[in-house]
């Protein structure tokens, strides 16, 4: 099994000089920030905004004891893809549970 090896900004060093620009910034108040390059983001812009079409989350391997039923249903389509599909419908009850959330806040 291969490594997986994420890296982020966060994971490099942050230099005394990028450290002085970024408080200045900091101090800056907002009053002076021109955003004359930058459009609005209006409520259609949201409507029609679309998920990342190259997202992929990052997978985490885990050992996970479920019943056998539950285990024959899910390789019942084929030996083949049944994490995914199990991946899938996990998926599917996290995002309906977000929304439900955020519709009740």
């Amino acid at each position: 099994m291969t490594k997986i090896v994420r890296k982020t900004l966060s994971d490099r060093p942050t230099t005394a000089v990028q450290k002085r620009r970024l408080d200045k910034l900091a101090q800056q108040p907002d009053s002076e920030i021109d955003y004359s390059d930058i459009p609005e983001l209006t409520e259609e812009f949201w409507r029609n905004a679309m998920p990342n079409p190259f997202y992929r989350p990052v997978k985490k391997q885990v050992t996970l004891r479920i019943d056998a039923d539950i285990l024959a249903w899910l390789r019942q389509h084929g030996q083949r893809g049944y994490q995914s599909r199990l991946n899938a419908l996990l998926r599917h009850i996290m995002v309906q549970d977000l929304e439900a959330k955020r519709k009740r806040a």
